[in-house]
Parts: structure tokens; sequence; C-alpha cells
């Protein structure tokens, strides 16, 4: 049995301490909110975040993770700059099929949390490796800095809060 803390949670897995995080999340926890793509670390639809910063999950342990924090897109929700991050989405209708979105939200999230206020060239930095099919670059990058805004404004209400 590995445990591992994901999303603040501590988890029980019957799974093997070399088994990538990516199928831990997937197949014994049965949260399906990061998604595979390439399993070589090179499209970054299966990014998540461990102990703040962001891993691709498909070729990440679970031994790496022992004693640190797993986040997944499940616990974005919750968090101001997630939820941020996740309205400026919609607000401006970045994804089309949607497939690489958690990741991107998920890089967009670590990226937010370090840089205030990201200029183009920290946004693209920051979200190198994370491919979209669709091409929604242009669409990507508004929305990192609508969410910057966003965080930056005192009591701003994001949909679904109560002020």
């Amino acid at each position: 049995m590995i445990q591992l803390n994901i999303n603040g949670k501590t988890t029980q897995l019957d799974i093997a301490d070399d088994t990538p995080i990516l199928w831990a999340l997937r197949d014994a926890a049965g949260m399906t909110g990061t998604k595979f793509g390439c399993g070589m670390a090179l499209c970054g639809a299966c990014t998540v975040h461990l102990d703040g910063e962001p891993i691709r999950s498909c070729v990440t342990p679970v031994s790496v993770a022992l004693g640190k924090k797993i986040t997944t897109i499940e616990a974005m929700e919750s968090d101001k700059v997630g939820k941020a991050v996740q309205t400026a989405w919609i607000d401006l209708g970045v994804p089309q099929c949607g497939y690489c979105q958690s990741g991107q939200i998920m890089s967009a999230t670590a990226l937010l949390r370090k840089t205030q206020n990201p200029n183009d060239k920290q946004i693209d930095e920051a979200m190198s490796g994370n491919i979209c099919r669709c091409g929604t670059y242009t669409r990507i990058r508004a929305a990192i800095k609508q969410a910057a805004q966003t965080i930056a404004t005192p009591n701003k209400t994001l949909a679904g809060e109560q002020k």
C-alpha cells in the first residue's frame, strides 16, 4: 500500500511504488480529470502539481510523491488562483476539444502563483511543453492575463462565489 496526499486528503492505494502518478490518480484513485496524452512528458496533458510545482504525471513515479502534496485539476475550483484561471478559460472560450485543458490550467495556475503579472515571454516559458492541438494559444495567453488581473483585484467575485 502506498499513502499519498492528493488534494489535501490522505489516500491509500494498492499500487507499486514505480507506478506513474497519472495511473495512480486515474486507475487507482478514480480521478479522471488528469489526462493521458503522449506518455513521454512531451504534451503536458497530464500536468499536476507536486508541492506546488507543475510536473508531468505520466513519467513521475508515485515514489517521488511520498511525503509530498499532489494537487490535481479536481482541486482547482476550491483554490482562488485555480478558480480565477478556470473562470478566465470559460470567459474567453479557451477550450475547443478540451482534452489538454486540465494540464494547461495546472501550468497556468502554477505560473500565477509565482508571477503575479506575467508578460508574454513568461507565459510562453511557463506554458512551453503544454501542447494544444486545436491551437488556442492566443486565448490561453489572454486567459492567463485576465486571471492575473482577477487575482490582483481585491473583492472581485468569481463565478459561483458569493460576496
